[in-house]
């Protein structure tokens, strides 16, 4: 502890004094200019000395941390010229920064390996398996400050010699032309020198050598990435897509649209989980249930002395086949026809990536097409997760995938989860009739969504007669004399569910077996990771939708497939970075729950300042005529302005509402102009425009409002 505290005084000491002795007045270039005729008089009367000076000083402001390294490289090819400049400055920058890396690692590795020592573990694996590459990468193209990387690396676990001879040869292009464009600074003594070409020269070095350093950087990983591996001479396809969901369609459609030669391979149905599994039967069934359950509440619209024209024993069978008649309905539009017209070429099969440039199709005949591409995406979707429960496979279960089979009403419904999927299927077969448990291990449903929605949306699954069981942990099924029966873990008691049919809704997992990954080296965890283009492994490798995460959403996957197409179909000359600062979703039990943004709760883990504008759509006229007034908006904005943070609408058409505020943050429209913009009377929509006048209100300037109260006082004849 001594020695460190005299290390921190040191380092304390001396950065004090320069700011103490105003030493940074010497490391700018009018500082460099006025005394650049004493400094070279004194550099040929002392030359050796010049230089000791000059590499002391150097290591000294590098190894502080302090501002003015890039013009003391200038001041380098002032004096010394490009090579013996580029020479010392080479050797002090990197002791330098080796000596901050050493100062910050003595000081505060301890600590840091204290408070944080889990996440320093994973990062310090990093470091050991890719930290050179990415120094180098980092000291190639400055992404970040240079006194920045060498004070963090030094919190790894990072060699010391690793840091210094990568350092070293990482900086040392860098160093060169800095050093260069020092040397054609020394000779401006005119307004003439400002433009020579010499110096136009250096400093457009200066401007583009980040992108040609980034450009090297993409090459030499390449190179790595692709060594033995055999490039095809030419290529049958541009772009090749595994997988007909949301995301390989779109990517297909774009790719086939800027007329590339796209292969799109499906081993199931045209129209991934969303078409024939999720989204779309799922919203058939719920829009089913609603219509039936507004049948029950008939009196509540003044039909109480109506003949139902419902009865409780609904026919569950026609219903599931009208949901199956609303998925052939939309198939056409993803259909092999519709797509083969589009240009794309559709096989069905199953794809492996078998090199980099190669998929291998093996199709339902047994027969097997080998193509080569340019590149591939990867959109091979998700499937329901089922987790490893003792006894869950003597009882059976059913999915959102494989649920669809059902004619026959379960009377005794065990839902198992209580995110979005579990809580729409809950809702949905219990107003059909199900006497619905639903289980969940957290302590509330929706537990991504803030507690009172959570609080609203279980409220109202009591009030339809759900049994709904949050903190409650399944342990195991059993079969007892032909019963089956759910153990489930509350606090120190155990709970036992009766039930007749199992629905297992905990989440989806990424489809990544069986398509080459592994033997690709492609890394993979709960997804296939990427970069920020959607990059794999392998720059010509994409991956889009559910199978790349981080959302599960089908509009994600199609968002996504826009940047994997472009990317795929045009990089090296243009890429775009997946953009996912405005992504909204919705939940469609009822009340809707729908969302985009930061919640309340996501902004206090964050802490993000934010304040709240709540209105409650029980007050809005439309909802009251149409029976629907509950829920609310609660919007979310920076303190003091009208920036939108995020929004949360819960109620009738939340998941259409939602819409107008996801424009206005993609826009960078606030409030204010949402309460000036026109909304139709009677509509929901007014309930936005209502959320912006709340936060209106409580903005309102009140002193200019007793002002204004004055003068129209004294227009009265008032005192």
């Amino acid at each position: 502890m001594i020695k460190k505290a005299l290390l921190a005084a040191l380092i304390a000491a001396l950065a004090g004094a320069y700011i103490g002795l105003d030493l940074g007045r010497f490391l700018s270039l009018e500082g460099l200019k006025a005394q650049q005729a004493a400094i070279e008089a004194y550099r040929l009367a002392n030359p050796a000395l010049t230089v000791l000076l000059y590499f002391v000083a150097y290591v000294l402001v590098t190894a502080l941390s302090l501002p003015g390294a890039a013009l003391m490289t200038l001041a380098g090819g002032a004096l010394f010229g490009v090579v013996t400049g580029t020479l010392i400055v080479s050797f002090a920058s990197t002791l330098g920064a080796t000596l901050a890396f050493l100062a910050a690692r003595f000081l505060l590795r301890d600590w840091v390996q204290a408070r944080f020592g889990q996440r320093l573990a994973a990062i310090d694996e990093g470091v050991r398996r890719e930290g050179a590459f990415y120094l180098f990468t980092l000291r190639l193209v400055p992404v970040f400050p240079f006194f920045l990387i060498n004070l963090l690396l030094g919190l790894t676990g990072m060699r010391p010699w690793t840091f210094f001879w990568v350092s070293q040869v990482g900086m040392l292009a860098g160093t060169v032309v800095y050093v260069n464009a020092g040397t054609q600074l020394a000779q401006i003594d005119s307004l003439r020198g400002i433009v020579s070409p010499g110096l136009l020269l250096s400093f457009a070095l200066l401007g583009i050598f980040p992108l040609l350093a980034n450009k090297l950087v993409e090459l030499a990983r390449a190179r790595k990435v692709y060594a033995g591996w055999a490039r095809p001479p030419r290529f049958e396809r541009n772009l090749v897509v595994i997988g007909a969901g949301a995301a390989g369609l779109v990517t297909s459609y774009i790719a086939a649209a800027v007329k590339a030669k796209v292969t799109l391979v499906e081993k199931h149905a045209m129209g991934g989980d969303c078409l024939n599994t999720g989204c779309v039967p799922s919203k058939a069934l719920l829009r089913s249930a609603k219509l039936f359950n507004q049948m029950q509440r008939a009196g509540d619209y003044g039909l109480g002395g109506l003949r139902r024209p419902a009865s409780a024993d609904l026919r569950f069978a026609e219903v599931m086949e009208r949901v199956q008649r609303v998925v052939n309905d939309i198939a056409p539009h993803d259909s092999i026809e519709r797509y083969t017209e589009l240009g794309v070429d559709v096989l069905t099969g199953t794809a492996r990536i078998v090199t980099p440039w190669e998929v291998e199709i093996t199709k339902a005949d047994g027969s097997v097409q080998r193509l080569t591409t340019r590149s591939i995406v990867i959109a091979a979707g998700a499937r329901p997760a089922v987790p490893p429960i003792p006894g869950l496979d003597q009882t059976g279960y059913l999915t959102s995938d494989t649920l669809w089979s059902l004619r026959e009403l379960p009377r005794r419904l065990v839902v198992l989860g209580g995110g979005p999927i579990g809580s729409e299927l809950t809702q949905a077969f219990a107003r059909l009739g199900s006497t619905v448990t639903q289980v969940e291990m957290a302590p509330r449903l929706l537990l991504r969504e803030d507690p009172e929605v959570s609080a609203l949306i279980e409220q109202r699954f009591a009030s339809e007669g759900v049994r709904v069981l949050t903190g409650h942990a399944a342990e195991r099924f059993e079969r007892v004399d032909g019963e089956k029966w759910l153990i489930a873990r509350h606090g120190q008691e155990e709970v036992r569910i009766p039930f007749d049919v199992l629905v297992v809704a905990v989440g989806r997992s990424a489809n990544l077996r069986g398509y080459g990954l592994e033997e690709l080296g492609i890394t993979t965890g709960r997804t296939v990771e990427t970069n920020a283009f959607l990059q794999t492994k392998f720059p010509n490798i994409y991956a889009a939708g559910d199978v790349a995460g981080p959302y599960q959403f089908t509009h994600t996957a199609a968002h996504q497939a826009w940047y994997a197409a472009v990317n795929a179909l045009f990089d090296p000359f243009k890429k775009f970075k997946a953009d996912y600062t405005v992504i909204p979703w919705a939940t469609f039990c009822e009340p809707e729950v729908a969302r985009v943004g930061l919640n309340e709760l996501e902004a206090k883990e964050r802490g993000i300042a934010y304040e709240v504008s709540h209105y409650g759509i029980d007050d809005l006229d439309r909802a009251i005529a149409d029976g629907e007034a509950h829920g609310f908006v609660k919007v979310l904005t920076v303190p003091g302005k009208d920036k939108i943070l995020g929004v949360t609408i819960v109620g009738e058409h939340a998941g259409d509402l939602i819409a107008e505020y996801v424009l206005a943050m993609k826009q960078g429209i606030g409030l204010n102009k949402i309460l000036g913009t026109i909304h139709i009377y009677p509509t929901l929509a007014e309930a936005n425009k209502y959320a912006a006048g709340v936060w209106k209100k409580a903005h309102a300037p009140q002193n200019l409002l007793a002002w204004v109260a004055r003068f129209h006082a004294w227009r009265r004849g008032g005192a």
